[in-house]
């Protein structure tokens, strides 16, 4: 009697489609809302630490001084109260997840120095 039901399920799995997706060769889609990582634009960004005062677990650290930004991948809970609280919206939230390592990153983003205006450019600035 067992060995029928074994049948029956063997049968009917091999004449279905896998229930599983090829992963690498067939990647994930996200759905539209799905929060994966946090990004930010680091030239539109003022520096004003109310991301990382909202940041619950503490993984996103501004230094105005140095103007930088970063971020523990693995520390953040993809929450998205910092973007919620961004003045300039520079921070978003991207689909895909952080990969994962075996160690724990930190990335951080300094804002490159704005270039120097030349003699000719300031002077029409001026004139403006």
């Amino acid at each position: 009697m067992n060995m029928m039901n074994f049948t029956k399920t063997v049968l009917k799995n091999l004449f279905s489609k896998p229930a599983t997706r090829n992963y690498p060769a067939q990647p994930k889609e996200f759905f539209a809302r799905t929060r994966g990582h946090v990004e930010i634009e680091i030239q539109s960004c003022v520096f004003c630490g109310l991301c990382s005062k909202k940041c619950p677990t503490g993984a996103i650290t501004v230094d105005r001084g140095e103007k930088q930004w970063s971020i523990e991948r693995f520390g953040c809970i993809q929450c998205g109260y910092c973007v919620e609280s961004c003045p300039k919206k520079c921070l978003s939230m991207c689909p895909p997840y952080p990969q994962p390592e075996a160690q724990k990153p930190t990335e951080s983003y300094v804002q490159p120095e704005p270039e120097p205006l030349e003699e000719t450019e300031k002077q029409e600035n001026a004139e403006q």
